[in-house]
C-alpha cells in the first residue's frame, strides 16, 4: 500500500496562490479609473467578442483578467444575482458591495476547497451620482476584497502601468481624458522590457476594449443604464486626437 506524501496547509495555499498569480500575470493589463463624469474601463484585448469588460446592472460594471472561461462564468452569475435581487426587492438594492461580497465568497470557496483555484482577478465598479460616491471593489483569486479609490490596474505588468498612471490621474479628468491616459499607460505594458518610454508606439485602437460608466446617463442618453462601449471610429478619433495633442 502506497503512502501519500504530506503537504502542510501553508505550503498548499502558497502553491495555489503562486499558480493563480502566474496565470493572471500572463494576461494583458486592465485599467478601471474613476473620473469627473463617470468611470472609464480600458483593457488591452485584441478579441472583438471575448470581452474583459461587461455590464452587470444599471450602474454597475465588471472588469477581469485571467482565464476567460472562469471570469465569464462569474460575470454571468453576477448578472443573474443582480436581476433576481432587483426583481425581488428594488433596483436600488442591487449594489456593487453586495455583488463583490458574493464574488468573494465564491472565489474563497474555490480557492480553499477545489484542487485548482480560479486564475482570475476582478473589479466590480459602481458609478455614483457624485465622484465621491463611486465604488471600485477589487477581488483576487483567493476571495480577498479591497475597496479601492482613484484607479485600479490588474494583470500583466501592472506595476509599470500604475507608475505611468500616477502622474496622469486626477479627480478632474473627464472620461475621454481618462481613456487617453489609460491607453498611454497600457502601451508601456505592451512594450518590450528596456524600451525607452519616449520611443514606445501608441497602441492600435483595434487591440483596445473601452467602456464607460456615465454618471448621468438619463440626461445624456435618456436611459438609466450607465454602461456604454466605445469602439470603432469613435475610439479611433479619440486616440488620434490624443496623438495630435502629444
Amino acid at each position: 500500500m502506497t503512502q501519500q506524501f504530506y503537504v502542510s496547509p501553508e505550503q498548499l495555499m502558497k502553491d495555489r496562490a503562486d499558480f493563480a498569480r502566474k496565470g493572471i500575470g500572463r494576461g494583458r493589463s486592465v485599467v478601471v479609473m474613476s473620473c469627473y463624469d463617470g468611470i472609464a474601463l480600458v483593457a488591452e484585448n485584441p478579441s472583438p467578442s471575448l470581452h474583459k469588460l461587461g455590464e452587470i446592472y444599471d450602474r454597475i460594471a465588471f472588469a477581469a483578467v485571467g482565464k476567460y472561461n472562469e471570469f465569464e462564468s462569474l460575470r454571468q452569475a453576477g448578472v443573474r444575482y443582480a436581476d433576481v435581487r432587483g426583481y425581488s426587492y428594488a433596483r436600488e438594492d442591487v449594489t456593487a458591495r453586495g455583488l463583490a461580497s458574493v464574488y468573494a465568497q465564491s472565489l474563497g470557496a474555490v480557492f480553499t476547497a477545489e484542487s485548482k483555484p480560479f486564475e482570475v482577478e476582478l473589479v466590480v465598479a459602481e458609478v455614483g451620482r457624485t465622484q465621491e460616491a463611486d465604488h471600485l471593489y477589487r477581488l483576487t483569486f483567493d476571495g480577498s476584497i479591497a475597496d479601492e479609490s482613484g484607479f485600479v490596474v490588474m494583470g500583466g505588468a501592472a506595476d509599470v502601468v500604475i507608475e505611468a498612471l500616477r502622474g496622469a490621474w486626477s479627480t478632474d479628468l473627464g472620461l475621454t481624458d481618462a481613456v487617453r491616459a489609460a491607453a498611454r499607460a497600457l502601451r508601456n505594458d505592451a512594450a518590450s522590457p528596456g524600451t525607452p518610454a519616449d520611443t514606445v508606439q501608441p497602441l492600435d485602437p483595434t487591440v483596445l476594449e473601452v467602456a464607460f460608466l456615465e454618471r448621468d446617463p438619463d440626461t445624456l442618453r435618456g436611459t438609466r443604464r450607465a454602461f456604454r462601449r466605445i469602439g470603432g471610429p469613435e475610439l479611433e478619433a479619440l486616440l488620434a486626437q490624443d496623438g495630435q495633442d502629444t
